[in-house]
């Protein structure tokens, strides 16, 4: 096979099922906003992958091998755009009674996945790790996008419910800006793991 699909869709499920700046963003716009409000930033989030695997399929990885440095100021502007995104949800509060004037849309949704270094890691692992040599560039990123939009279609959903569920557990009680500033803390640590654990490309 010239693409690895079942390998591939399993190593996405634990890419995308598990914590990382996006679910994290996911989960505290479901907790701050309710599921079904937060449902056009979701498919925002789920399309904004796909403004990266079009493109690494067609050539960007060429051109991070040619002009690294473009490469370092995207990964460092992301993790502070991602960092800012974070400080948005510490400091929110849960009562849903004023909150859906200001709900993140799909625009705001589709940033996400662009502005996310673990995007870019498990992409570049994806077409690196599991797409054979002399594979035609078309094939391979079909491939690789359909994998991670069925992934995403089914998981980011559930990452939001969750953060809507907790929201009703805690609203209105004093855990509520504990649970804020914990999924503000792990959106941010997840930024830094990526960064600096070796997961980025480099």
């Amino acid at each position: 096979m010239t693409v690895a699909t079942t390998s591939f869709l399993i190593f996405a499920a634990s890419q995308v099922g598990t914590p990382g700046p996006a679910n994290m963003v996911l989960l505290g716009t479901g907790a701050r906003y309710g599921f079904r409000a937060a449902l056009p930033f979701v498919a925002g989030v789920v399309l904004g992958k796909q403004l990266i695997i079009w493109p690494v399929g067609f050539g960007v990885l060429h051109l991070a091998d040619q002009a690294p440095e473009v490469f370092t100021v995207l990964k460092y502007a992301s993790a502070v755009y991602i960092c800012w995104l974070a400080w948005k949800i510490a400091n929110l509060r849960l009562s849903r009674q004023d909150s859906h004037g200001d709900v993140p849309g799909f625009w705001s949704g589709l940033v996400v996945h662009p502005l996310n270094p673990k995007a870019w890691a498990m992409i570049i692992a994806g077409f690196t790790g599991f797409v054979a040599v002399g594979t035609p560039s078309f094939e391979a990123t079909a491939t690789i996008a359909a994998c991670l939009l069925v992934c995403q279609a089914f998981l980011h959903p559930i990452w939001t419910f969750a953060g809507d569920r907790i929201a009703h557990a805690v609203e209105g009680r004093p855990a509520e800006k504990y649970l804020m500033w914990t999924l503000a803390s792990i959106t941010v640590a997840s930024v830094f793991y990526v960064l600096f654990g070796g997961g980025t490309h480099s």
